[in-house]
């Protein structure tokens, strides 16, 4: 990032997988960055890494003027905004960056706007790995002239920044983009299940297999976790990321489109629970299958 261009102070809503990961990017940048979570482990990281850790939502919006949520559902997204709302005002411009269904995010927008604020939907393309590392895309859409403003800010956390389109747009290519991560992590497990019963070195398929034309990032990203059978710590829960799931295929009834590689994934991902995968990456797809194989051959 360029160091001529200076970084205002900075709040976070949510300090988990993502939000730790947005925040930790902005510290190394030399923001000051002001956080909230409920749970107080998450708190704690963040002074850890010299954030300020606040008691409230209410000190985030009372102390910054850009704020970046990174929540887990649209009752949390609901209730903080309203907490946060009467401390609102025209210099506020918040990025709601998290996977939501988008008319949470629209009634969220009406409600900053009540107060003169700018609520902008910012969902990004990645995994809690590749945030820790800053690489991730991000979809932002909303007005031009806001985004622009939050570019610097996005900058420490991303190598991609898309203005997608009006305010929606985000969330639109999120479940466009979350629909081919669907069914290239599956399709990755698959593979390497193949190779593995196949009697090859999977070491050997993953480095064959990125250099050539059935490569995917999802290969690339979550084919070595799916080789060493490491599937905590998690950059995506297998319990979370159903919310997901469920988004894409909500989204794809109000479109009326067929999705059926994606339909065909979902007993896979339902299997993972099922199994007691709940709070493991999604990598374990490759597990699943291969405690199906198992149980097919007993």
């Amino acid at each position: 990032m360029d160091n001529d261009i200076s970084l205002p102070r900075v709040g976070v809503l949510g300090l988990g997988i993502m939000g730790m990961a947005y925040a930790a990017n902005l510290r190394r940048a030399g923001a000051e960055v002001w956080g909230y979570d409920p749970l107080e482990d998450a708190r704690a990281a963040l002074k850890a890494i010299g954030g300020t850790a606040c008691a409230s939502p209410i000190d985030v919006a009372r102390g910054t003027e850009v704020i970046l949520l990174a929540l887990p559902s649209a009752n949390v997204l609901e209730t903080l905004v309203s907490e946060i709302l009467p401390h609102l005002h025209a210099s506020h411009v918040l990025a709601e960056m998290s996977t939501l269904a988008l008319s949470a995010k629209e009634a969220a927008r009406v409600q900053c706007a009540t107060r003169g604020a700018v609520l902008l939907d910012c969902p990004v393309s990645g995994t809690g790995a590749q945030a820790q590392k800053g690489d991730l895309v991000v979809f932002a859409s909303g007005p031009q002239a806001d985004i622009k403003r939050l570019n610097p800010v996005f900058a420490t956390l991303a190598r991609d920044i898309r203005h997608v389109g009006p305010f929606g747009a985000g969330m639109k290519l999120k479940f466009v983009a979350n629909l081919l991560v669907t069914i290239h992590n599956l399709a990755a497990a698959e593979a390497l299940l193949m190779a593995q019963k196949s009697g090859l070195d999977l070491d050997m398929v993953f480095e064959a297999i990125r250099s050539g034309a059935g490569n995917s990032r999802m290969f690339e990203v979550r084919g070595p976790m799916m080789i060493a059978g490491q599937y905590t710590p998690a950059t995506m829960k297998m319990d979370v990321y159903q919310k997901d799931l469920a988004l894409i295929m909500e989204h794809s009834r109000e479109l009326g489109i067929p999705v059926p590689l994606m339909a065909a994934s979902l007993p896979i991902y339902a299997a993972a629970l099922t199994q007691g995968r709940d709070k493991e990456d999604t990598a374990a797809l490759f597990a699943v299958l291969q405690q199906m194989t198992a149980e097919d051959a007993a």
